[in-house]
């Protein structure tokens, strides 16, 4: 594990744009002491122009009750975690989700109840903010999520050495949840950091197992898409402008024209209801 683990430590390590770390630094402000780490992951990762982008963060708290004034977001991101919330900054735009630290381990884990977080996390992300003496628990979260992805998908891909094997991992991952991105995107994700994944590769050995696999990732597509519809019901309430910017993010992976009607900014539960069966039948989300 050691190997692996000073992989991502050095992964996490990688410096980012200065306005990233600033980015990081006021959302954690925002929670006070209660914040423990801030990760930076996703598709603006390698990005130089971040103006007009979405940056997307993970607050990592130490407890929810002392991360919020408000009981119900407390209790809400205990129930379905996380809340997701916009934030601005310094002229830049960003969503960040907040996890506590045992759910941040519990969700990089064999354990997770879904994949969702596990998924993002065994992907490249950077540690770029931290309290004192909080790293080693975000980076043994962290290395911990493409250990068990790898396990998972080895029995699927016959030969667990195989250069397909994070290919495969990302197709799978994306059949649990409700995904607007094309079919190649899954594939994308290896082509943007090829060596970090052949790393991976070398540092997590694998043989491929006799598990009935197919059955629990048919389990993990059920639960996965089931979970993700009740977070997006719960980020019309923490997320401004969350119906808008469901319908930018469908838009801008999918090439569909989705254009949301004032009533639908009004009462936006009802309209991610009325979205979903559409979304569907099109085929722009899955």
């Amino acid at each position: 594990m050691s190997a692996l683990r000073d992989l991502i430590a050095a992964e996490l390590s990688t410096p980012v744009d200065p306005r990233v770390s600033a980015m990081a630094a006021a959302i954690a402000a925002k929670h006070g002491s209660a914040s423990r780490a801030v990760l930076f992951y996703g598709s603006c990762l390698r990005q130089k122009q971040l103006e007009g982008l979405m940056l997307d963060f993970y607050l990592i708290v130490s407890d929810y009750s002392a991360a919020y004034e408000k009981k119900w977001l407390a209790a809400a991101n205990r129930l379905i975690p996380p809340n997701v919330f916009y934030f601005e900054h310094e002229g830049l735009a960003s969503k960040y989700a907040v996890l506590s630290e045992a759910d941040l381990a519990r969700f990089c884990s064999a354990k997770a109840p879904d994949l969702s977080v596990l998924a993002r996390f065994a992907q490249p992300s950077r540690l770029v903010w931290q309290a004192d003496e909080a790293a080693d628990r975000a980076i043994d979260a962290v290395a911990e999520a493409p250990r068990v992805l790898a396990v998972m998908t080895a029995p699927m891909v016959g030969n667990a050495n195989s250069p397909d094997l994070w290919r495969r991992a990302f197709e799978l991952t994306y059949s649990t949840e409700l995904r607007a991105e094309r079919k190649e995107r899954p594939g994308s994700i290896v082509d943007q950091f090829p060596d970090y994944y052949e790393r991976l590769r070398r540092v997590i050995p694998l043989e491929a197992g006799t598990q009935d696999a197919a059955r629990s990732w048919g389990r993990y597509r059920s639960k996965g898409k089931r979970a993700q519809v009740l977070r997006l019901a719960k980020a019309t309430a923490t997320f401004a402008g969350g119906v808008d910017y469901i319908a930018w993010k469908i838009n801008r992976h999918a090439g569909t024209d989705i254009k949301i009607k004032p009533w639908q900014r009004r009462w936006p539960l009802l309209a991610a209801i009325s979205l979903l069966p559409r979304l569907l039948r099109s085929g722009a989300v899955r």
